[in-house]
């Protein structure tokens, strides 16, 4: 069995990868748990934002071989926004599709699509500025990066 994931105690999220219909750079399953959903038995709105926080980690993971501890580049988030299109609750199966909607000198745009068996749930952009490690001094983004992140599809 493989080690646990510390970014991931419980094991809620999914193994990793490319998206399921091949065009968004990265897919994060994550089953949604019990404790997630509120008293209107949808996820609290609140935790959509960890789940783009946990794909976008795995997804970093897999593709420049960071681990959130020692890395030389470093992130800072300094906006979120988020859109409803659906809801999802206990037990169900949450795909958060990732990639690249933008790329500044020293800031990035990640753009997320949630869905549950095909149907949408939330899309949701959130723009990170890259930082010295340990510092809020912003540096450009790094050209490891800019090469191993690919962009969301086009759209028609």
């Amino acid at each position: 069995m493989p080690d646990p994931d510390p970014a991931d105690p419980d094991g809620a999220a999914g193994h990793g990868g490319p998206a399921g219909d091949g065009g968004w750079p990265h897919r994060e399953s994550i089953a949604i748990r019990y404790q997630e959903v509120d008293l209107q038995n949808v996820v609290f709105n609140a935790h959509y934002l960890g789940f783009c926080d946990i794909a976008f980690s795995s997804w970093l993971r897999g593709t420049i071989g960071w681990t959130g501890i020692d890395d030389p580049d470093d992130w800072m988030l300094v906006k979120a926004t988020i859109e409803w299109q659906g809801s999802a609750t206990y037990g169900d199966v949450l795909d958060i599709d990732c990639g690249i909607a933008r790329w500044g000198t020293t800031s990035f745009d990640v753009a997320y699509r949630g869905t549950i068996a095909g149907q949408p749930v939330i899309t949701a952009t959130i723009t990170y500025v890259t930082v010295v490690p340990g510092t809020k001094q912003t540096v450009p983004v790094p050209s490891s990066m800019r090469s191993a992140l690919r962009p969301v599809p086009a759209t028609p």
